[in-house]
């Protein structure tokens, strides 16, 4: 499967919202199914439950049908990127080492990104190559509950300003770059917050994937008119996860509730107070946190970034991918 097989061959179905001569090519998912060659190993139920986000319904279908394509599609973006680097350089006269392919995972809170990104990081790493593949997410780029309160945006958590998005750019610089051992700070969804004096370190991968809300961002423009650079610059390939507000706000609910009957029953946890909320007040208040800080972040922040992807994984109300949309231009 070459990427310039999505010039829309002679009989494939566009989705009829598309524009033939717009930047994508939309396949439904038997389609979609249809391009992969037949991959001889598979995910076994134990490494499949592992991956998943909780209440996550990804199958054994799904990671055929969907993420194996994805897979074998990445797999030859890495090895023409390799081939080009390995070129451009022999006719510079340079002998550096390969750097990182580097993939963007964006899309909303619930949506079910980090499976997206998990089952990348797996599916790859079990590539022809055996290539390391490292995964990083942006949570731990967050400013510390602290400094949000001090900035007064505690309430914006996870709005684009709310990320240091300088240290992130230079993470990911440094990464791409070459450079050995780069750390980043941890983030823990149990404390809500980043875990002080802790790093987690990233050691010269062949592939690294950035998941999180915003990092298909575009720079910003400085207040004397020039454009700083922005993560999203540093990305070779980028896969945003898409749905219905709709269905992803259900999703968020439903996942509010079955974290009630475990993560929030921890008593370190920084959302202890909410297992102990009745059903009404829970549901009330996980209605609340989707419209007034989700939502409007997802609809002013996230989508509008989402044509700026390589690839869109779009997903139906019973959160299974159902079309998928590669950029072809």
């Amino acid at each position: 499967m070459d990427p310039q097989q999505f010039i829309v061959p002679p009989g494939l179905t566009i989705a009829p919202e598309d524009d033939p001569y717009g930047p994508y090519v939309a396949l439904s998912r038997r389609q979609w199914a249809d391009l992969a060659d037949t991959i001889p190993w598979t995910l076994d139920s134990d490494t499949l439950a592992r991956l998943r986000g909780l209440g996550d319904p990804t199958d054994h279908a799904e990671v055929l049908e969907v993420y194996h394509p994805l897979t074998q599609l990445l797999n030859l973006y890495w090895e023409r990127t390799n081939a080009l680097f390995s070129s451009s350089h022999d006719f510079l006269g340079l002998n550096d080492k390969q750097v990182p392919f580097v993939i963007g995972v964006a899309g909303s809170v619930a949506v079910g990104k980090s499976t997206t990104a998990r089952l990348l990081q797996e599916l790859l790493a079990r590539g022809p190559r055996r290539p390391k593949v490292e995964l990083i997410t942006t949570d731990g780029f967050l400013y510390p509950n602290h400094l949000l309160e001090a900035m007064g945006i505690a309430h914006r958590k996870g709005f684009p300003e709310s990320y240091d998005r300088a240290a992130l750019l230079q993470f990911v610089i440094d990464v791409k770059s070459g450079k050995s051992d780069v750390t980043a700070p941890v983030y823990s969804h149990l404390i809500y917050d980043i875990v002080p004096d802790e790093r987690i370190v990233i050691g010269e991968p062949d592939i690294l994937i950035v998941e999180g809300l915003n990092v298909l961002q575009p720079a910003r423009r400085r207040s004397d008119g020039t454009t700083a650079l922005a993560v999203s610059d540093f990305f070779d390939f980028t896969v945003y996860v898409d749905a219905r507000t709709s269905f992803i706000r259900q999703w968020y609910i439903d996942r509010f509730f079955a974290l009630r009957a475990t993560a929030f029953r921890d008593p370190k946890s920084f959302f202890r107070r909410y297992a102990e909320m009745s059903e009404a007040e829970a549901l009330s208040t996980a209605g609340t946190f989707w419209d007034t800080i989700n939502g409007p972040n997802l609809e002013l922040n996230i989508r509008p970034t989402r044509g700026r992807a390589t690839a869109i994984l779009r997903k139906g109300e019973n959160h299974a991918v159902t079309w998928v949309r590669i950029r072809k231009v």
